[in-house]
């Protein structure tokens, strides 16, 4: 299985005047470390792209069945393609984990989404929606491991580039590997380097790139409810292997500390997982030692957070 910037060119074309266009902020005086504000999108974060790109592409097909949708997600995945299937005007059944946050529950049924919990890991509910899609027909989604859903991913990257077209290096935080791996591929068209970024005890891509092969990994970190798959796309290893790629791990105290951040000094309220990436680009991490000069666009994915820990 491979993705293409051709996938991803295509992508752009359907989702464009869908989805809101990523908004960049500049945040030194240096002009040399930007912020992509994705947690803007629809839905509250990237997911959005690769849910109207799986669902229109369906529909086009004539393969977008009247009984709807399924998925199985830790929560973004899951509003994304509610929301999508709303516009599109079928059910979507959507399976989460009975860790899912409340705030994306809630979110869930606001849009008029059916929610099943299953179990208390991703797996649980993705096992659950494939039987679901076996006994009813619906159409079986997938939070990351898709290419039409990677290729909407993508799409995010083609829009950082027109606004900074000089940019040297994006940071992107890593859960299964859909938005890297659509990143990633986007940005080697551009030139542009990628770093990977994921929690030290959410690792799958990291261990899949160590490994050779994708593997299941233990999941255990703060950031688990949006970074927490078990194991990494074939596409998300494919495109590590392929591309200029650094894979980068920290600590859920400095993923606490760059959304902390981001609250006391800009007022923007994230998921853990979108700090993320921000994490990596404020710590010491090898791979992001900016030489001058070097143009870095950091990530920030996901805004479906409670954010009543960060008051004060």
């Amino acid at each position: 299985m491979e993705l293409t910037h051709s996938d991803v060119k295509a992508a752009a074309e359907r989702v464009t005047g869908r989805v809101r266009p990523v908004a960049v902020a500049q945040a030194d005086s240096t002009g040399e470390l930007w912020l992509a504000l994705e947690f803007l999108q629809h839905t509250g974060s990237f997911k959005a792209r690769g849910a109207v790109n799986f669902l229109l592409t369906h529909q086009d097909g004539g393969t977008l069945p009247p009984v709807g949708v399924t998925i199985a997600s830790g929560g973004n995945a899951g509003l994304a393609c509610a929301w999508a299937a709303r516009d599109q005007g079928v059910p979507a059944t959507v399976f989460l984990p009975t860790t899912a946050p409340r705030v994306k529950i809630d979110r869930l049924t606001s849009y008029g989404a059916e929610v099943r919990l299953v179990g208390n890991r991703y797996a649980d509910a993705l096992a659950a929606s494939r039987e679901f899609a076996d006994d009813t027909g619906a159409l079986l989604s997938h939070a990351y491991d898709n290419p039409l859903v990677a290729a909407g991913a993508g799409t995010l990257m083609t829009e950082i580039h027109e606004r900074i077209p000089d940019l040297d290096t994006v940071v992107v935080a890593v859960g299964g590997g859909g938005l890297f791996a659509g990143v990633a591929t986007a940005a080697d068209h551009y030139g542009v380097r990628t770093v990977a970024v994921e929690p030290i005890h959410c690792r799958a891509l990291h261990a899949a790139i160590t490994a050779g092969r994708v593997v299941d990994v233990e999941v255990d970190s703060i950031a688990a409810d949006s970074l927490g798959a078990r194991r990494a796309s074939e596409l998300a290893l494919a495109a590590a292997r392929q591309y200029d790629v650094a894979s980068v791990l920290v600590e859920d105290r400095a993923i606490s500390a760059a959304r902390r951040n981001l609250w006391q000094e800009r007022r923007i309220a994230v998921e853990h997982g979108a700090a993320t990436a921000l994490a990596a680009a404020l710590g010491a991490e090898p791979a992001l030692r900016r030489v001058p000069g070097e143009r870095v666009c950091v990530v920030l994915c996901g805004a479906n957070t409670d954010p009543s820990d960060l008051a004060g």
